[in-house]
C-alpha cells in the first residue's frame, strides 16, 4: 500500500471556515508536512488531530521532503498544509506536491479558502480572467518588469505583499499604471479587523502611506481591458554591441540585455565576454 498526500486547504483566518472534509482529513492522516508548525499545532489540536508534525518549508533542506515521500512509500498518509489558505498556491509546498507526483504517489485535493479567490470576490473588479503574481521581488530588474506587466495586463491582476512594503508598492503601481486606474487592497480577510478598501492607485497609494496596513495584504488592479502591446525583443547580439559602444561595463550591458531581451544572465554575460 502507499500512501496518499492529501492538499489541506486551511482558514485565512477564522477557523469556522475549516470545512468537515479538511477537519477529518487532518484528524485520520499519520502526519501533516507544515509551512510553520508553530502555527499549524493550534489547528491540529482544535480538530483533534494527534498526526505527527513535519517542517516543508522555503529552506527545508531536500532531506525533509525525502522525509515525507518515505512515509508515503510506507504506506502512510501525510496532508499539506501551509500557514493560511491553500498549499501550493504562491507557496513552498509545491515542491513537495511535485515530488510526489514524480514518484507517483496519490496526491488528491481538499479544496477551501485562498485568499486570491477570497479577495477577488469582494473586490468589485472584473474576474472573468485575472493574473495572479505572487509576491514581486522587492527590487530589480525583475521587479520591473512585472510592474511592467501589470500595467499592460489586459486582466485584473492580484499580488501578495508585506504590510511593511504596501505602500511602496503603491506608488510604483501609480507611476507604472497611470494615477486614476482602479485598485483593491484586501487585508485581514476573514479576521476580526478584515478591511476592503478601493479607489484610484493614487488615493490608495496616499492612504496607506498615511495608515500602514497590517496582517495579510492583497493588492488587486485593474486591467486596462485591451490586449497587451506584444514589442519584438531586440537581437541580443546588436543590442549588446550597441551598449558596449556607449561605454557601459561588461557587467551592466549583461544586466541590461536580460532585462531587455529576456535571455538568462548568464546567457547574456557570457555573450558580452564574447564579443
Amino acid at each position: 500500500m502507499r500512501g496518499t498526500l492529501f492538499v489541506v486547504a486551511t482558514p485565512l483566518g477564522n477557523l469556522g471556515d475549516l470545512s468537515p472534509r479538511a477537519a477529518e482529513t487532518l484528524k485520520r492522516v499519520a502526519a501533516v508536512a507544515a509551512e510553520d508548525t508553530r502555527r499549524t499545532r493550534p489547528l491540529l489540536a482544535h480538530v483533534g488531530s494527534g498526526a505527527e508534525l513535519v517542517s516543508v518549508h522555503a529552506h527545508s533542506p531536500a532531506a525533509a521532503i525525502e522525509r515525507v515521500l518515505r512515509q508515503l512509500a510506507g504506506g502512510r498518509d501525510v496532508a499539506l498544509v501551509t500557514d493560511a489558505g491553500t498549499p501550493a498556491v504562491s507557496d513552498p509546498g509545491v515542491a513537495l506536491v511535485a515530488a510526489a507526483r514524480a514518484r507517483d504517489f496519490p496526491v488528491v485535493t481538499v479544496p477551501g479558502p485562498t485568499a486570491v479567490a477570497a479577495a477577488l470576490a469582494v473586490s468589485g473588479l472584473s474576474a472573468d480572467r485575472y493574473l495572479f503574481l505572487g509576491f514581486l521581488p522587492r527590487k530589480g530588474g525583475e521587479r520591473q518588469r512585472l510592474l511592467d506587466t501589470i500595467a499592460q495586463s489586459e486582466w485584473t491582476v492580484i499580488v501578495f505583499e508585506a504590510p511593511n512594503r504596501t505602500a511602496q508598492l503603491l506608488d510604483d503601481l501609480v507611476a507604472m499604471c497611470g494615477a486614476e486606474r482602479r485598485g483593491v487592497v484586501a487585508r485581514e480577510l476573514t479576521k476580526l479587523f478584515e478591511e476592503t478598501r478601493d479607489g484610484t492607485l493614487a488615493e490608495l497609494a496616499g492612504y496607506y502611506r498615511d495608515t500602514p496596513p497590517r496582517g495579510e495584504v492583497t493588492v488587486i488592479v485593474s486591467g486596462t481591458g485591451v490586449p497587451a502591446r506584444v514589442t519584438p525583443h531586440p537581437d541580443p547580439e546588436a543590442r549588446a554591441r550597441a551598449l558596449l559602444a556607449e561605454g557601459m561595463t561588461r557587467r551592466d550591458v549583461a544586466d541590461r540585455l536580460a532585462q531587455e531581451t529576456g535571455i538568462s544572465r548568464n546567457s547574456a554575460y557570457r555573450l558580452v565576454n564574447e564579443l
